[in-house]
């Protein structure tokens, strides 16, 4: 793999794409494109087929097959395992109203750190119940020692213990975000990882798994996010259209894309 670039767009399917999935794709497309050393791409359409329609619409193609992380289940399961033998994975019984109420004496930000009330807690009568397995953050970074990772050509102290106590394996899925994408990044020989700068602090969570797995530590480019009119960063939930609505109202998807890579938002009336 010496001198290929590879990145990896992994929209969660749930729900169709908008604007500010579009400006991630676009970054992560255009930045393997362009320092490509050989001319033969392998597109093959698979079966989530709004995401593929979406992003075919934009002008954009990719190498290799369609991944689909409920068919890599056992990748993190074996990653869980090993953090498991390794004396760093503890049962968590909490609910999320429990550990927002335990974190009001304590805020670090816009969502709750584990307080770690599960953490040393004798879990072997309970675990009939439901529960998460979380990471023994500090026990974990004691362990690996530390650790930088490169973003944008800086250099990033990582600091995992920030985060907290976090999740690898949830009560109603067997990998978290943390897990899957540090596992799938691996596996999948990514090279460079382009995504927004909402995920940089999940980086140094990222970058510890990386050490206590055994995984390979690749470049970061966190973007900067496509906000509104009003200054919120463009999301669904925010109101963002969706690219079938945009598609549907008679617009180019490649003036579109070529717009986004322009700085300029393909909604009429709001600036990037």
């Amino acid at each position: 793999m010496t001198g290929v670039t590879v990145t990896r767009f992994a929209p969660s399917p749930t729900g169709r794409l908008h604007s500010g999935h579009a400006w991630s794709a676009i970054l992560a497309h255009d930045f393997a494109r362009a320092r490509e050393d050989i001319d033969g791409t392998r597109s093959r359409p698979e079966h989530v087929a709004t995401i593929v329609e979406d992003l075919r619409w934009l002008g954009l193609e990719w190498d290799g097959e369609v991944v689909f992380q409920s068919r890599r289940l056992h990748l993190y399961a074996e990653a869980l395992e090993r953090l498991r033998a390794m004396g760093l994975l503890y049962p968590c019984f909490c609910t999320r109203a429990e550990i927002v109420a335990a974190s009001l004496s304590a805020p670090h930000g816009p969502e709750p750190v584990y307080p770690g009330t599960c953490r040393g807690v004798d879990a072997a009568a309970r675990m009939g119940e439901p529960h998460c397995w979380r990471i023994d953050m500090a026990k974990a970074a004691a362990l690996a020692g530390p650790l930088e990772w490169r973003d944008h050509g800086r250099t990033v102290a990582t600091d995992p213990l920030a985060a907290g106590d976090v999740v690898l394996a949830r009560k109603d899925a067997p990998a978290s975000y943390h897990l899957a994408v540090t596992v799938d990044d691996a596996a999948q020989g990514v090279t460079d990882v382009v995504r927004g700068r909402d995920l940089f602090a999940a980086t140094h969570v990222h970058r510890l798994l990386q050490a206590l797995l055994g995984l390979p530590a690749p470049d970061y480019h966190h973007h900067d996010l496509l906000v509104g009119p009003d200054g919120e960063r463009l999301a669904k939930r925010h109101g963002s259209p969706t690219l079938a609505a945009l598609r549907e109202a008679g617009e180019d998807g490649r003036a579109v894309a070529d717009r986004l890579r322009a700085g300029r938002l393909p909604i009429a009336g709001a600036s990037a």
